[in-house]
């Protein structure tokens, strides 16, 4: 239906910025924090907790990454299927990466933690898809 004054596409950049705007403001928050150790080239432990945000999280939306969730609503589910995908995301933010090394009678011994500490991410499910956005 075309208006009088001729303000359609107005009307149609109104409506669409709404929407874009609606559908970010559905995104759920959760703080995810990872570990990972290694010592002696062997994998001791590798944690990842991940919890609903109990309250809103502040800060502004960095680079995004977009995860096929094959109609999963669970982020944890999402992660472990992607779990590289995720791991190279969150490099990307800025993992904590500590190194020690030892030599002992000529034994060497090294360990190495990647921390990523807990961050707040706000996760937007679609119908195949889970847009996960660092906040800082």
């Amino acid at each position: 239906m075309r208006s009088r004054n001729g303000c359609e596409t107005l009307l149609l950049t109104i409506c669409s910025i709404i929407f874009l705007f609606s559908s970010a403001l559905n995104a759920d928050e959760y703080l995810i924090s990872y570990r990972y150790l290694v010592k002696d080239a062997v994998l001791y432990n590798e944690s990842l907790e991940i919890s609903h945000a109990m309250q809103e999280c502040k800060g502004v939306g960095t680079n995004s990454l977009i995860l096929e969730s094959s109609h999963y609503s669970n982020i944890q589910k999402v992660i472990l299927l992607h779990e590289n995908d995720f791991i190279n995301y969150i490099q990307k933010i800025g993992l904590n990466v500590e190194h020690y090394s030892n030599t002992k009678n000529f034994q060497n011994s090294s360990t190495t933690i990647l921390t990523l500490k807990t961050t707040c991410f706000k996760v937007d499910f679609n119908d195949n898809f889970a847009k996960i956005t660092a906040l800082k």
